[in-house]
């Protein structure tokens, strides 16, 4: 049983209200908490106990995993492996994330690595979200490691959000495309206090006719860090696009680093990065409206971020 913290948390990381449907296994405080298997969706715990491997039968559509982690317990420090094996023509959502809550004054943490092999064909969207909460003077830190192998004619779509309460975190992503695959990313993150957030994307086109989308979108407040770093890199006629749009404020500092390499004649690569901060007309023209500065502020960052 979760208690309602854990609960509230679950909501946050993966917008659960109650058990979902299809498969699904939720991990609380180092534990499997609930588990549920479908007849395309296995999930099977590892033998050492670090993580569990997800098999998705080829076919498979319409169908959703949620794998979400919860920590409660200051001072719990944690790593999991989850493996998860996609076969051809699947067309399925997988909805992860981790919340940590923080009383205490010891750090809790979790560091998790997530391995996708997608078949030939297949369309995923993986959904990985990030909150923190908690008075405690410990830290709420979250290293996740997405490593992403995509076979021929498949696509994939990752939504990677974080928005609040994490004070430090590591996210690297690496993935390898096969001929005419598909890789899109999307990420918004907001850091404020002292935070810190790394990320780091590195997309390999390995195959004719593979492409990739990686777009960052970010907020950086008070004395917080960010680091984008984001590196495409062209082995075959493709295309490839990378972009970071952040917006600084306070004393914050942001730190962007795009990055190309073309090694075929026929690799068409783009990148863009911009920082600055929001434009004072923008301010004035919502004040007129009605709201105070701070409210004007916020509606443009809650925008800038959807």
């Amino acid at each position: 049983m979760m208690d309602e913290i854990q609960k509230r948390i679950l909501m946050e990381v993966a917008d659960l209200h109650e058990v979902p449907e299809g498969a699904y296994n939720i991990r609380a405080n180092g534990v499997s908490a609930a588990r549920n298997v479908t007849a395309n969706i296995d999930i099977i715990s590892k033998e050492d106990g670090s993580g569990i491997d997800i098999y998705i039968k080829p076919g498979t559509v319409n169908e959703s995993v949620h794998i979400p982690v919860v920590l409660s317990q200051s001072g719990l420090k944690e790593m999991v492996y989850n493996d998860f094996h996609i076969g051809a023509n699947c067309d399925v959502v997988i909805v992860a994330g981790c919340g940590i809550h923080n009383c205490g004054d010891q750090d809790s943490e979790h560091d998790g690595i997530h391995r996708f092999f997608v078949g030939e064909n297949a369309k995923v969207k993986y959904v990985e979200k990030h909150y923190g909460s908690g008075e405690g003077t410990g830290k709420r830190i979250l290293n996740p490691v997405t490593e992403v192998t995509m076979e021929a004619g498949s696509s994939m779509e990752m939504e990677m959000v974080q928005i609040k309460g994490v004070d430090n975190t590591n996210r690297v992503t690496t993935a390898d495309l096969a001929a005419g695959a598909s890789l899109v990313v999307r990420e918004r993150l907001m850091t404020h206090g002292d935070q810190e957030a790394i990320s780091s994307y590195f997309v390999n086109l390995n195959g004719a006719g593979a492409s990739t989308d990686v777009v960052s979108r970010s907020v950086a407040r008070d004395m917080s860090y960010q680091k984008f770093d984001s590196r495409i890199t062209g082995n075959a006629p493709c295309t490839g696009h990378t972009e970071c749009d952040a917006i600084i404020m306070d004393q914050a500092k942001i730190l962007a680093i795009p990055q190309l390499e073309a090694n075929d004649i026929d690799a068409a690569l783009i990148h863009e990065a911009a920082i600055g901060k929001i434009a004072g007309e923008q301010i004035i023209k919502l004040m007129t409206l009605g709201l105070t500065e701070a409210e004007a502020e916020e509606q443009i960052i809650n925008g800038f971020l959807k």
